[in-house]
């Protein structure tokens, strides 16, 4: 079992930023590609960013792109997701996922391919 441990979520106001951290094993975080989806509880999650087990790939929504950036430390076994110029819209659950297969070739924006996936953490943006 991969335990995902999200941490950053808050208030800021429009335009501000936020950065969330998701915390695993040393043995998890060198296996799978990680991504961050969020959602309103009762709605489908809406994928965010992804970043492949080694870093050397990254996949952003269109709809953050310009303004999220996925990153990992591997000293930390830790994904950030830097969240700049919030708008309104981005206010939802961010739950930090991680891919089941084991180095997948690719990354991915499917949330079916995510077979571990964190409590979530909040985000509220305040116009």
């Amino acid at each position: 079992q991969v335990q995902l441990e999200e941490s950053g979520g808050g208030l800021v106001q429009a335009g501000g930023s936020l950065r969330l951290s998701c915390a695993t094993s040393k043995r998890a975080f060198a296996s799978y590609a990680m991504g961050w989806f969020r959602g309103v509880p009762g709605d489908q999650r809406e994928f965010v960013a992804a970043i492949s087990w080694s870093g050397g790939s990254t996949f952003i929504a269109d709809s953050v792109k310009g303004r999220f950036t996925i990153s990992r430390d591997s000293a930390k076994n830790t994904v950030y997701l830097q969240m700049n110029s919030l708008k309104p819209e981005d206010t939802a659950v961010y739950y930090c996922a991680a891919d089941g297969k084991y180095r997948r070739a690719v990354v991915t924006d499917a949330r079916s391919a995510y077979d571990y996936w964190g409590q979530g953490t909040q985000v509220t943006v305040d116009s």
